[in-house]
């Protein structure tokens, strides 16, 4: 139940009886500290200065006719204005039974919309590096957080498998094959053909000319070359599964949406510009000038569209893309998780977009950016020789530092028990290092602190769920069992169950603004709060009625523990 969204509608509606003017906003939000209560209105103070009202005065005005019988126990003005609410213990406790009984913990589904989220999108013939890392598990707990709400949520894995590197792969694949009869498709092996390829193509002319010549013939369906083009993506797709499927990343070969899907989009496109008067020639490339981007002499920056020699850019595809998705796709919103420096490219794109036309203002185009991985030194992170980490040697180097410290820990455990803990760990701690920082700053890459036990990391909040799970265990009872209602008798109990029923407000500010970060904080002073609890309040040797109704408190913080984590595409273990 979205406690936040009733409570701003009662404070509205009573803003509005005491004279406010519709609509004016009550900007009700979670208090900070507990002795502002559970919840504050704050729009009180910017309604009396526009009515020329004291603001203490319109408050008592707002609290008169503010109808929360039975929501809650007091309400009080504090400061200039401000609405302090306590919401009533045996209400809180009611909302309690409803979302321990019910799969979803209390929250409810949203009005269906299409939404399409572009994430991941890595390179063909390239292996996935630490950069391809945060657009890959940023968009993922995005998208499992938007389907948890009841979207239609398309994946779009927007890789890219076209342009002229593909001239000079296939050149180079046709030349190995006939001197050796094959190429080996291992990604590895690929990562070298492309350098080798690339080294062909700079240092010899004829070899230059014949990847320039099948750059063409890819573009106009020769069939080897798309033969050739589709071994290339094919071995890249299946490479990034396995990466994918490591981290628990809802990603599949379905969702590929590659560069190459708008190719027979552009001719039309560039066309349609011209029609309408946005492109126009400029030095004998296709140019869009727009006036909200100027150049450093003050002037329309021109965006190119379409080269002299008759070539395409990233710009046009993302336009095609953009059309593509409203058009085919149907889609009411469009997410796209993308590196910051990618911002002005992105814009002027839809810019363009948005003067031709082809998607209306109502359906969002947004761009969450996010900022870089670095290293302790505070520069990007690389390998100790200075080159890129590949993506699979960091999920390595992740599972053999959590074996060590599950051995130190565990040791007792089987050898099959203490793999799957490491691996399920080390995933964790891997994603939620970075899902906890805010998406749009750089952040430190840290294996001690991602790996602790203590703090907002990953060990800490798997362990937080397996400690709540196993009291639970150990009562050795089912929640049918449980037949004395929840009650609530100390403040750190009523602290955990507010705690607990803003559950839903996490997960619509996750989906509403693309930040993880704000459910991996929920969840670690979720974990807080449960243990003051614990530490304060007896459960299995307290009497019956207060054991069962501290039994539930326990039971309902695993299971939103579980969820939020699940959200996050972070797995859950019942022993550690």
């Amino acid at each position: 139940m979205n406690i936040q969204a009733l409570i701003n509608d009662k404070v509205s509606q009573a803003l509005e009886a005491a004279g406010a003017p519709a609509g004016s906003p009550a900007a009700v939000r979670q208090s900070t500290k507990a002795q502002f209560g559970d919840y504050q209105a704050n729009g009180v103070m910017g309604v009396a200065k526009k009515l020329g009202i004291n603001p203490r005065e319109f408050a008592q005005k707002v609290i008169d006719v503010l109808e929360l019988d039975g929501i809650a126990e007091k309400v009080e003005i504090a400061g200039p204005g401000f609405i302090n609410i306590f919401l009533c213990k045996s209400w809180l406790a009611a909302r309690a039974e409803e979302a321990l009984a019910d799969a979803r913990v209390g929250v409810a589904t949203e009005e269906q919309q299409n939404i399409v989220v572009d994430y991941s999108a890595p390179n063909v013939a390239k292996e996935m590096h630490v950069g391809h890392l945060r657009s890959t598990i940023i968009g993922d707990a995005v998208v499992r957080t938007l389907e948890f709400l009841g979207h239609n949520v398309i994946r779009a894995n927007h890789i890219g498998d076209w342009g002229t590197q593909f001239g000079m792969l296939i050149a180079n694949l046709e030349r190995v094959q006939k001197e050796t009869g094959e190429v080996s498709m291992e990604l590895s092996d690929l990562e070298a053909f492309y350098r080798e390829s690339k080294k062909l193509y700079d240092e010899d002319e004829e070899f230059a000319a014949r990847a320039r010549g099948y750059v063409v013939k890819l573009q106009g369906g020769d069939e080897y070359c798309a033969e050739m083009w589709k071994k290339l993506v094919d071995v890249t797709m299946v490479q990034n599964q396995r990466n994918y499927d490591r981290l628990n990343v809802s990603l599949s070969r379905e969702n590929v949406m590659g560069e190459s899907m708008y190719n027979d989009m552009l001719p039309g496109i560039v066309a349609d510009l011209k029609e309408k008067g946005l492109a126009v020639e400029s030095d004998g490339a296709q140019v869009v000038f727009l006036d909200e981007y100027k150049n450093k002499d003050g002037d329309p920056m021109g965006v190119i569209i379409q080269k002299r020699d008759g070539g395409f850019l990233y710009t046009t595809t993302d336009i095609a893309c953009a059309k593509y998705r409203y058009e085919q796709l149907n889609a009411d919103r469009v997410l796209y998780f993308i590196d910051s420096r990618q911002h002005q490219h992105l814009m002027q794109a839809w810019s363009i977009v948005r003067k031709a036309g082809y998607v209306p203002e109502e359906v969002t185009l947004e761009h969450h950016a996010f900022g870089m991985m670095l290293g302790k030194d505070g520069r990007p992170f690389k390998t100790r020789a200075g080159g890129t980490v590949r993506l699979t040697d960091l999920l390595d180097e992740s599972e053999l530092r959590a074996a060590k410290l599950i051995e130190e820990k565990n040791p007792t455990l089987d050898a099959e028990e203490k793999a799957n803990i490491a691996k399920t760990v080390a995933m964790a701690a891997v994603k939620y290092a970075d899902l906890s920082k805010h998406r749009t700053t750089d952040y430190i890459f840290d294996w001690d602190n991602m790996l602790a036990f203590e703090g907002n990391t990953a060990p800490y909040m798997q362990y937080a769920y397996t400690r709540v799970a196993s009291i639970f265990k150990r009562a050795d009872v089912e929640l049918a069992d449980l037949t004395h209602p929840v009650v609530i008798n100390d403040e750190k109990e009523q602290a955990l169950l507010s705690a607990l029923l803003q559950f839903e407000e996490a997960v619509l500010a996750v989906a509403r603004e693309g930040q993880p970060h704000l459910m991996c904080t929920y969840l670690f002073e979720l974990a807080g709060k449960f243990s003051s609890f614990y530490e304060a309040c007896p459960i299995l040797n307290a009497e019956e009625a207060v054991k069962q109704s501290r039994l539930k408190l326990a039971l309902l913080t695993a299971k939103t523990i579980k969820q939020g984590l699940d959200l996050l595409g972070i797995e859950t273990l019942e022993r550690m």
